[in-house]
């Protein structure tokens, strides 16, 4: 971790068309998916989520965008995966 933070969020959302449209997730508290809190500087963390496919999706092509962030809102970590649903 760069920063301290007492807690983290995770916020998810399906790109398409440049345009970010949130995905709910079942547990949205860093601090309950594996992340020790209070989250201290210099200190490595691992984390661990799922993204639940429900069956009313579309099937599609989209890069989903995983982002913590601390209690500041301040960006823990990001990232960008390709993804395919199918029916």
């Amino acid at each position: 971790a760069e920063i301290e933070s007492q807690g983290s969020k995770a916020r998810v959302y399906g790109e398409m068309l440049h345009v970010d449209i949130p995905f709910p997730i079942p547990e949205p508290d860093g601090c309950k998916s594996g992340i020790q809190c209070p989250i201290q500087k210099g200190h490595s963390y691992s984390y661990l989520n799922k993204l639940p496919v429900k069956s009313e999706y579309p099937s599609i092509k989209l890069i989903v965008k995983w982002e913590l962030v601390d209690d500041q809102d301040q960006m823990l970590f990001c990232w960008k995966i390709p993804v395919q649903i199918t029916s």
